[in-house]
C-alpha cells in the first residue's frame, strides 16, 4: 500500500523538520520515517473499519425501525443495507480484524459522528435508490460503497478534523490513502470470503528499501546536492528561493543520483507537484527549471549515467510506482 508517492511526501515532510529541528541524528530521523509511513497502513485499516461502524449502526437502526413497525403494524423497513455481502465479508476478514486488534483500533469513541454519518448516508438518493434495485447482487453491494466512500467519507472537514486528534501523522495522508480504500473495494471477490487479502503495508521490500536509501542520501550526500543547485542557479535569483524548494530540489537529486531505473523526468514530474503543493505559488516552475538544468549537467559531464526519459519510459516507470 505505502507507494513511493507517499513515501516521496513523507521524506519531504521529515528531512525539511529534521533541518529546522537542528536534528544531527540520522538513525533517529530514519525511524521516524519508518515510523510515520507504518501510521499511513493504521489508517488504511482505520478507514476501512470506519465502513463496518456505519454498517453497525445501520442494523441498530433497523432494529429500532422494526420494533416500531411492529407496534404500528407497518411495512418493516429494508434490512438490505444493513445485511450488505461486502460489508458481511469486510467486517469478517482475518487480516483487518487482526490488525484492529493488535493495534487497539476503534470508532467506539466517535459513535455520535458514526450516528450523524450514516444519517446522511440514508437520505441520498442513491442509497434509496439502491434499497429499491431489485438486482440484489454483491456487485451491487460493493458499488453502494464506492459511491457512499467517494461521496461522504473523502473530502470530509469533520471527519479530518476526528482523525487528526486521533494522530498528527494523518494530516496529510488522507486523500492518499483513500486512494487505496477505493482499490480496496474494487478488488473484493466475494468467493474469497474472510481470506480476501487486503493491501499489504508495501508491495515489496524494494519500496521499504527505496524509503530508506532515498532519505539518507538526502541528508549525507546534502552538500553535494547543493552545489549541484549553486552550479545550476547562475540564471536564477538563487537567494531568494524558499527553504523548501532547496529541500525538495535536494531529494529529487538524490533520486536521480541514487536509482538508476528511475527516468529523470519522473523524477522531475514528481518533486514539481511536491513543490507546488508544500512550497510557494511559483514553485512548481521555479524547481522544474533547476532540476532540468541540473540534470542536462549532471547527464553531460557524465557524473549521472542517464539520459532524459522519452514519453514512453515516464508512462511506463509512473505505472510501477
Amino acid at each position: 500500500m505505502i507507494n513511493r508517492e507517499l513515501i516521496r511526501v513523507k521524506i519531504v515532510q521529515l528531512t525539511y523538520a529534521y533541518y529546522q529541528n537542528g536534528n544531527n541524528n540520522i538513525d533517529a530521523a530514519e525511524k521516524e520515517l519508518v515510523f510515520s509511513l507504518s501510521k499511513a497502513y493504521d489508517l488504511y485499516n482505520y478507514m476501512l473499519s470506519l465502513m463496518v461502524a456505519v454498517t453497525k449502526e445501520a442494523r441498530d437502526y433497523c432494529n429500532v425501525m422494526e420494533r416500531k413497525a411492529r407496534r404500528e403494524r407497518t411495512e418493516s423497513p429494508s434490512t438490505r443495507f444493513a445485511d450488505n455481502r461486502f460489508i458481511l465479508q469486510l467486517e469478517n476478514n482475518r487480516m483487518l480484524n487482526e490488525f484492529i486488534e493488535n493495534k487497539k483500533m476503534s470508532w467506539d469513541s466517535h459513535v455520535e459522528y458514526v450516528k450523524k454519518l450514516f444519517q446522511r448516508i440514508k437520505d441520498a438518493q442513491f442509497f434509496k435508490d439502491y434499497l429499491d434495485n431489485k438486482d440484489d447482487s454483491y456487485e451491487l453491494d460493493k458499488d453502494v460503497w464506492r459511491k457512499i466512500y467517494k461521496a461522504f467519507i473523502m473530502d470530509n472537514d469533520e471527519l479530518d478534523e476526528i482523525l487528526e486528534d486521533e494522530s498528527l501523522y494523518w494530516n496529510d495522508d488522507k486523500d492518499i490513502v483513500d486512494t487505496f480504500v477505493i482499490k480496496t473495494i474494487k478488488r473484493f471477490e466475494e468467493k474469497n470470503g474472510v481470506k480476501q487479502p487486503l493491501l499489504p503495508e508495501y508491495d515489496s521490500e524494494e519500496d521499504r528499501d527505496f524509503a530508506r536509501k532515498l532519505f539518507r542520501a538526502s541528508i549525507l550526500k546534502a552538500d553535494e546536492f547543493q552545489r549541484y543547485m549553486n552550479e545550476a542557479s547562475r540564471n536564477w535569483d538563487f537567494s531568494r528561493l524558499a527553504y523548501m524548494d532547496v529541500v525538495i530540489m535536494q531529494i529529487a537529486i538524490a533520486e536521480m543520483m541514487t536509482f538508476p531505473n528511475i527516468p529523470v523526468s519522473v523524477t522531475i514530474n514528481e518533486f514539481v507537484e511536491l513543490a507546488k503543493l508544500y512550497s510557494t505559488p511559483r514553485s512548481g516552475s521555479y524547481v522544474n527549471g533547476m532540476l532540468d538544468s541540473i540534470a542536462h549537467s549532471l547527464i553531460d559531464s557524465g557524473r549521472m549515467l542517464k539520459s532524459m526519459a522519452s514519453h514512453e519510459e515516464i508512462t511506463e516507470a509512473g505505472n510501477e510506482q
